[in-house]
């Protein structure tokens, strides 16, 4: 993200100081203030209210997948897409300083980290226990005093709340790493730059008819548009509709995804373009080709 902030603009973020998504605030926006949430809601909600400049928030794991809940907020909110980050995660173990692991009984961890580090946990033999967030498992712990607690969380959070790392590579596969959304109250397209890349992002809802999304999604493969993800998830009770989110290869103001996203509209109820940014420079290693 290039576009200049206030001073005093806030970052909000879902979790405690020392969350992973504290983490990417720092690595995205380094002079910035974060502002700390309860909820993923309440983080987006601080930006589109105006309280804070932009959200930081997760949309994917390489491990666990797509965290679901973030999908079904975006519609509901007028918010943009303005930029995307890739952190690695790292997982670490801890508890009070003197615990030993075979002191531990149980863990506690966002379930998305819990989901991310199942076979050292039951190598362990210990129980997960499902918290909010990562940081405040590790806060939790640092308060109660109860050695057989331990916590799954950033080195940031054991420096922050005084714990000691029993194992600083806790997570099940090396090289795991968290897709973020940079969500704003404006829309803040880049120009294009032919030497650049970029990502545009949007949702739309088709109708549960048979070749519903073949013929949605006809104009792409016609125009030569690459699309790199396509998550789907049925709105509301009535299982009768579909929405999808879709990320594709290109800038809005190139006319092949102009012709693709108007041959779209042809077949797709509520279409919504959330937003065109840079692609993140992990996209292009072959990390993320493979």
């Amino acid at each position: 993200m290039t576009t200049e902030l206030p001073a005093n603009a806030a970052i909000a973020f879902q979790g405690h100081r020392g969350a992973y998504s504290h983490l990417a605030c720092q690595k995205v926006f380094p002079d910035q203030p974060v502002q700390p949430c309860t909820s993923f809601i309440e983080a987006m909600r601080a930006v589109e209210n105006g309280m804070a400049a932009r959200a930081m928030i997760p949309l994917e794991n390489s491990t666990a997948g797509r965290v679901e809940e973030i999908y079904r907020l975006i519609p509901e909110l007028k918010l943009h897409l303005v930029g995307e980050h890739f952190e690695p995660v790292n997982h670490c173990l801890m508890a009070l300083p003197g615990t030993g692991i075979e002191d531990l009984k149980t863990v506690s961890s966002h379930p998305q980290a819990l989901a991310q580090c199942t076979r050292h946990i039951e190598n362990l033999g210990i129980q997960a226990v499902a918290m909010l967030d990562t940081a405040g498992a590790a806060l939790s712990v640092s308060e109660g005093g109860d050695r057989s607690r331990a916590a799954i969380a950033s080195s940031l959070a054991a420096e922050l709340y005084g714990l000691e790392i029993l194992d600083n590579q806790f997570q099940d596969v090396l090289g795991n790493t968290t897709r973020f959304i940079i969500l704003s109250g404006e829309e803040l397209r880049p120009a294009f730059d032919p030497k650049k890349a970029y990502i545009t992002s949007l949702i739309f809802r088709v109708r549960n008819i048979p070749a519903a999304l073949y013929k949605a999604l006809g104009g792409f493969a016609t125009n030569g548009v690459n699309m790199v993800k396509l998550e789907s998830y049925i709105i509301g009770t009535s299982l009768s509709a579909s929405q999808f989110h879709m990320d594709i290869e290109g800038h809005v103001d190139q006319r092949p995804l102009q012709l693709a996203i108007e041959e779209l509209g042809f077949f797709a109820e509520d279409l919504r373009i959330l937003g065109t940014y840079e692609a993140h420079p992990f996209r292009a290693s072959r990390q993320f080709r493979d």
